[in-house]
């Protein structure tokens, strides 16, 4: 027989916490509903810590708890004592991408030379894919303007950090994964501001040189910096390197926190119907980035790497461009939504692409 531990203690506590708050929600009585569904998410995270199986997903259920504070008591979000919150993103995202250049080097770039075709095609077909995904997405669903824009931006993004440590643990190639995203990311201050004059210029006005000024100092300059400190300080500071990865997470969950505060409203319209579409995105990216792979007889292995670099977005950077653009309660929801959202299904994919094994061998299209 198991031993009761903790963490069985909180996974009880998180589904009594849960089953009160629905009778109390039946019941009519919706006074203690928010507290009830926030103690949920945070007892649920917590319990995770303990078991090896559901510890990946113990940060993306901690994101669901500080979202269902920010949908129940938006107020605390949007500003403290007149400061606006939203005044925060830009340097949350720019602290994000340099924690992103620290753990990079230029050998990273250097990947280019030893695997060109993977590159190529990993790049290629997240900036072909994942914006016509989205402006289909956006043009079958009627949705309001500024809410289509904001699924046709996650589309056009570049690919984001976690999508390294998902193909770590799906046992891809991590080497190309870190290229691809390397050089998709130095290129999202073109392509970005270009695809989204292309396939969401129908729906708000895009400005492409401010956007592109506006990736440039948010990602380029950053990451820039971050490269130089790696190279001077890379094993001299510890705690630094042990830091940034904390510091990372909590920045972007502080910022989603905020762009669903201030679209509060928005969310409760439309909020399930957007949360499907999203999650289609996702998962269609995986489907076809994968088989893009397999399309130019790719292996095993690098094709589980496309699928997961297609798929998987840099949502902090287009929660930045929206709130760049005036437009976070409205554009900036899609990015908000979908990167929780690919945090959940890339941990599941790995975990079941981590059980079977590698065919290394092309494969056929």
């Amino acid at each position: 027989m198991k031993k009761f531990t903790f963490y069985h203690f909180t996974l009880l506590l998180s589904f009594t916490a849960l089953l009160a708050a629905l009778i109390l929600l039946l019941a009519g009585n919706s006074s203690l509903v928010g507290p009830l569904c926030i103690a949920f998410f945070v007892a649920l995270a917590i319990s995770f810590r303990g078991f090896e199986a559901l510890k990946g997903f113990a940060y993306t259920v901690t994101i669901f708890a500080a979202v269902t504070t920010a949908l129940f008591y938006p107020g605390y979000f949007v500003a403290w004592n007149g400061y606006k919150l939203a005044l925060l993103i830009t340097p949350l995202i720019q602290l994000i991408m340099f924690g992103m250049g620290t753990s990079m080097s230029i050998k990273d770039f250097a990947g280019v030379i030893k695997m060109p075709k993977g590159v190529f095609i990993g790049v290629f077909s997240h900036f072909v894919i994942m914006p016509l995904l989205g402006f289909t997405l956006a043009s079958l669903t009627h949705f309001p303007a500024e809410i289509a824009a904001g699924i046709i931006l996650i589309g056009c993004s570049p690919n984001g950090m976690a999508s390294n440590v998902i193909s770590y643990l799906a046992k891809a190639n991590l080497a190309l994964s870190v290229t691809i995203t390397a050089i998709s990311t130095m290129l999202a201050p073109l392509l970005t501001p270009l695809l989204m004059k292309l396939f969401a210029g129908a729906f708000i006005e895009i400005h492409v040189l401010d956007m592109m000024f506006d990736i440039f100092k948010m990602v380029i300059i950053p990451i820039g910096a971050g490269l130089v400190f790696n190279h001077f300080f890379t094993g001299k500071m510890k705690w630094f390197d042990e830091a940034m990865p904390l510091v990372s997470m909590f920045g972007i969950a502080f910022i989603i926190v905020i762009i669903t505060a201030a679209g509060r409203n928005s969310l409760l319209t439309i909020g399930p119907a957007l949360i499907l579409v999203v999650l289609i995105h996702n998962l269609t990216g995986y489907t076809l980035g994968y088989w893009s792979g397999r399309l130019f007889k790719m292996s095993e292995r690098d094709c589980r790497t496309i699928a997961i670099e297609v798929g998987m977005q840099n949502g902090g950077l287009a929660s930045g461009l929206a709130k760049s653009m005036g437009k976070m309660a409205t554009v900036g929801l899609a990015p908000a939504i979908f990167g929780p959202l690919m945090n959940i299904t890339g941990s599941v994919l790995a975990s079941y692409w981590h059980k079977r094994p590698i065919e290394d061998n092309p494969v056929q299209a």
